[in-house]
């Protein structure tokens, strides 16, 4: 059996304690991850303080070439690592490919970012008296970064921490997702070989209340976190004077405008609904169809809902693979059947069987139900009846939710319409949801968090203007 050691300061570490990694799929164990005790934990944070006068004076080339190296490194490994994700999380090997082709550009983003930094010259004989003085500001980093990661992108959501972060030269120290671990201890060793300073990424697999640990500890001057929402703001309250970038939950709304060509956008709506079992924050999760095409609509949906492939992850076929634990299985069979005594009509799926969830669709659900008002995180979406377009935006607006929605329009009077009034940190017209590029700016508004992700928006999350006054004599 495999084992994984916390990596601190570019050493494995043993741990006082080994825990097993299971497969969500068939229960079998993946690989041991040692836990990192509160020494470790302490250790990785003071490897990341002593990294941060190194890594501060590696040169533009000398970063841009480590990122390009950590990326041609998950290049070479793509094959080990694709398998490492689909076996830890249940990912469908087809998104663990994606995954790993998303890492690479993630870090080959952030190689260019390095060399086309900028800053401003600015004005500063703005009243008399002021002459003669020369103004420059640059960003520098806020110091070294507590990364809390997710299980449902274990290699891509920690580059959007790391590879930002090593740009900016700020040393970062990683709690991966405990069902999900092994990924990142990957990932250090790709990013030692490429030659990072010692403790630019440290790793510690570790239980929550030490996880707490880098939240609170004041050397730790950035919290970035991608998580729940109801973690989220509460790690944002121990945080105390750290910047804290949080990338929340969601609950992202479809709408199908009249005049689209259904033939074309079925195929995008029904991945974007069950892919990864519906275990992605910008899920299609709830369908708001114009009354012209709602009954057309509802009956491919489901037609193409009921064959979607479910099954073995590692399969190239599959498409819903297994939810993550039995008991997000169990939650989400409750709202199913929460939804249900309450009058809402199920037109496919409420089977399980293991922790394999099949498609669920539902209708005639009101907006107070948990299927249709909180982040499900599995694979049920609700699809609805809206009058008119401006029925289906006060829909979409609905909730606490802001971190994607998605339009299908015929109309560019609508999608500018929509791009205004939605109440989301992204805005997709004729493109499901789900739809991510790794480059722009990526983040919610209300209850999906604060802040952005994206190379360039996270570097200036992670980083704060330096102000140089040149006076002549």
């Amino acid at each position: 059996m495999k084992q994984y050691a916390s990596k601190i300061a570019g050493a494995a570490v043993g741990g006082q304690a080994m825990a097993a990694v299971v497969n969500p799929f068939d229960g079998s164990t993946v690989a041991n991850v040692g836990v990192a005790s509160e020494a470790d934990v302490d250790a990785a944070i003071a490897a990341a303080c002593a990294a941060v006068t190194p890594l501060r004076r590696t040169s533009t080339h000398e970063r841009a070439e480590i990122l390009t190296r950590i990326a041609a490194g998950i290049r070479e490994r793509g094959t080990e690592i694709a398998a490492l994700i689909t076996a830890e999380s249940g990912k469908p090997i087809r998104y663990a490919r994606g995954e790993v082709a998303r890492a690479i550009t993630t870090f080959t983003l952030a190689a260019a970012e390095v060399r086309t930094q900028t800053g401003d010259v600015m004005p500063v004989d703005q009243q008399p008296g002021y002459e003669g003085r020369l103004c420059l500001s640059r960003r520098v980093p806020r110091g070294p970064v507590a990364a809390i990661a997710p299980f449902n992108f274990p290699l891509n959501l920690v580059a959007h921490k790391l590879a930002p972060a090593l740009a900016a030269s700020a040393p970062v120290v990683l709690k991966p997702a405990a069902q999900a671990p092994l990924t990142a201890h990957v990932l250090s060793d790709v990013v030692d070989a490429a030659g990072a300073p010692a403790g630019a990424f440290n790793v510690v697999h570790c239980p929550p209340e030490l996880g707490e640990k880098l939240v609170r500890d004041e050397r730790l001057k950035v919290l970035s976190f991608t998580g729940s929402d109801s973690l989220g703001w509460r790690l944002k309250g121990m945080a105390g004077k750290k910047a804290v970038v949080l990338e929340l939950g969601g609950n992202a709304p479809c709408i199908v405008d009249s005049g689209v060509d259904m033939e074309v956008i079925l195929p995008r709506i029904t991945e974007a609904a069950w892919a990864n079992a519906g275990q992605i924050c910008i899920k299609a999760q709830r369908i708001f169809v114009h009354a012209d095409l709602f009954d057309p609509f509802l009956e491919c949906f489901v037609a193409a809902s009921r064959a979607v492939p479910v099954g073995d992850p590692r399969d190239e076929q599959t498409v819903v693979g297994p939810v993550i634990e039995r008991r997000h299985v169990d939650r989400v069979l409750d709202w199913i059947a929460e939804a249900k005594a309450g009058g809402a009509q199920i037109l496919c799926g409420e089977r399980s069987e293991g922790q394999q969830l099949w498609p669920t669709v539902l209708t005639k659900t009101t907006p107070t139900m948990r299927v249709r008002s909180l982040e499900v995180f599995g694979p049920v979406t609700v699809v609805e009846r809206a009058d008119n377009f401006e029925h289906a935006l006060s829909l979409a607006n609905e909730g606490r939710y802001g971190l994607q929605a998605s339009v299908f329009t015929p109309s560019l009077a609508h999608a500018m319409a929509a791009y205004e009034a939605l109440d989301y940190g992204g805005v997709l017209i004729n493109d499901a949801p789900s739809f991510r590029a790794d480059n722009y700016p990526y983040g919610g508004t209300r209850d999906s968090g604060i802040g952005r992700e994206g190379v360039r928006a996270a570097m200036e999350e992670l980083t704060e203007s330096k102000v140089l006054v040149l006076r002549a004599g």
